[in-house]
Formats: structure tokens, C-alpha cells, sequence
């Protein structure tokens, strides 16, 4: 067995928090840590970090075709893996796909996932601000299959495919090696839904504890951080990365012509996953 555990998520959906989450549960400590503090270390990893793919290729970054990338992948897995002594959480957005027939994910080295999944019609209002862009676009993005996120200045060009392509790889065949985590359960049960996912992660954490890790990485408090600290991970079109934070904001952004075509265009997986009541799709 591996000892990579995958923070799976389409792009938006609550990663980073979840991320957060995890490392101030390890850490345990009085204070929230700073929000630089909880992006690697001992805890966790990124998949797309460009300096994993540096280490095996030298060349400039733009010299390197995206099946030079995808060969690489795996190899880069492995090296993640055998950074850590034990197990290590290891953030991605790539689905569960075949890239130039090599596979996103190395099943070799993975122990589980963690997968983080959100409302679409909320996704599209934080992947347009994300990639400043219009929501009309972010939602022909998120209805474009094999959508690929393209590199920047720390990472590689990553697959996402499509939201309901992604949905589907990593949820449509239930696995025991693969918890699934709704964001808006993460707003209405904190507790519970939190909970959940340190009993799944086999961690013998106090009811104290988990609370402590949940209050630590609430969103006003990361907005505050980021607010004085700055946070590395906003993107250049953003005022701010911890923008809003909230489930369900899609009803008071989105038009009804919007909203009906994110649920048209993924009609099957939002009512499989309990965003659609049945027959409810346009």
C-alpha cells in the first residue's frame, strides 16, 4: 500500500480548507498557525508544484510538451511519496483520468482520498473571480471536458476536465478507500462532517481537539490572516483569496438563465450528489 492520501477537488470546492483543517489537527495548537504554515511541511504536498517536475527535468518549463508532463507525473508521485516517513496528504484537481494513455493518478503509491465536492452553480461564481473571468465563461469552462488548468509561476499545467467528468472519476464508483465530503455539510455540521474525516483517517482525535482545528480555520479567521499576512495562493485577478466562503451565494449572483445551464449541462451527477431533486433538471 501507498502512503499518499489525495485532497481531491475540482478547482474552488474547498481544498484549501480542508488542507488547513488537517494541519491544525496534527498541530493542535492554542494559536491558528499562519497560513503559510499550512501548505506543506511534514503534513502535506501539491501534486502541480513546479519544483517536483524541476527536480527530473532541468529544462525551462516552456519547453516541455504536456505528454513530457504527463510521463512525468508519476515519477514526481514517487518522489512526493518518498519525501515523508509516513503518510502525506497530497493536494490535487486532476479527475481520475488517462492523459496520454498514463494515468493522473499512481495508484501504487496511494493509501486513499479525501474528495472534496461543491455545488456547481457556487463553484462558477468562485472560478470566475478565481481566474477573472466572467461567470459565463467559468461555466462553459466548467462544461468543457478534459479542461486543462494551465501552469503558472509555481506549478504545472494540471487536467480537470469537466465537473461532472471530474465528479464522476473520483465518486461514481463508491470505494472504502475514498471518503466523500460535501462543502455545504462542512458549513452546516461542522462537527460532525470534520469528524468524519478523522474517523475515516483512523486519527484518535478528541471531540476538544477536532473543535479547536474547526474554530482555528473558520473562514473569518483565514480571511483575517490573509488580510494582514497576504496568502500566495490568491491568484493575480483576485482582490482576495478567502473571498466569501459561503454555500449557496450562487442565488444571489447568478441569473435564472445561469443557473439553468449549469443544471442542465450536469443534470445527472447534481442529482446524484443532492444538489437536484429528482426530475428537477431543466
Amino acid at each position: 500500500m501507498g502512503n499518499i492520501i489525495w485532497l481531491a477537488s475540482y478547482q474552488k470546492s474547498g481544498n484549501t480548507w480542508l488542507r488547513a483543517f488537517l494541519h491544525h489537527l496534527f498541530a493542535d495548537a492554542d494559536q491558528p498557525l499562519p497560513l503559510a504554515d499550512t501548505r506543506g511541511g511534514e503534513v502535506s504536498a501539491s501534486a502541480s508544484s513546479l519544483h517536483w517536475y524541476q527536480a527530473l527535468d532541468p529544462r525551462p518549463p516552456a519547453q516541455w510538451t504536456s505528454q513530457e508532463v504527463a510521463a512525468m507525473r508519476p515519477r514526481v508521485q514517487k518522489a512526493i511519496a518518498a519525501s515523508r516517513h509516513g503518510s502525506v496528504f497530497c493536494k490535487t484537481h486532476m479527475p481520475l483520468l488517462m492523459i496520454h494513455d498514463i494515468a493522473t493518478i499512481e495508484m501504487a503509491i496511494t493509501a486513499g482520498a479525501l474528495y472534496i465536492v461543491r455545488d456547481p452553480r457556487d463553484v462558477a461564481v468562485s472560478f470566475a473571480d478565481f481566474h477573472g473571468i466572467t461567470i459565463d465563461a467559468a461555466i462553459t469552462s466548467l462544461a468543457t471536458a478534459n479542461l486543462e488548468v494551465p501552469a503558472g509561476e509555481r506549478q504545472v499545467a494540471e487536467p480537470m476536465g469537466s465537473w461532472s467528468q471530474h465528479v464522476a472519476s473520483w465518486t461514481g464508483r463508491p470505494s472504502p478507500a475514498i471518503h466523500v465530503v460535501r462543502y455545504e455539510d462542512l458549513h452546516a455540521e461542522p462537527q460532525k462532517t470534520f469528524g468524519a474525516i478523522a474517523a475515516f483517517l483512523k486519527l484518535k482525535a478528541s471531540r476538544e481537539r477536532i473543535a479547536r482545528a474547526i474554530t482555528h480555520t473558520s473562514f473569518a479567521t483565514m480571511q483575517a490572516q490573509e488580510d494582514r499576512d497576504g496568502f500566495d495562493e490568491r491568484s493575480p485577478a483576485q482582490e482576495r483569496f478567502f473571498r466569501k466562503g459561503v454555500a449557496g451565494g450562487w442565488r444571489q449572483v447568478l441569473t435564472p438563465q445561469q443557473a439553468r445551464r449549469i443544471e442542465t449541462d450536469h443534470a445527472r451527477q447534481m442529482t446524484r450528489l443532492g444538489y437536484l431533486a429528482e426530475g428537477a433538471a431543466p
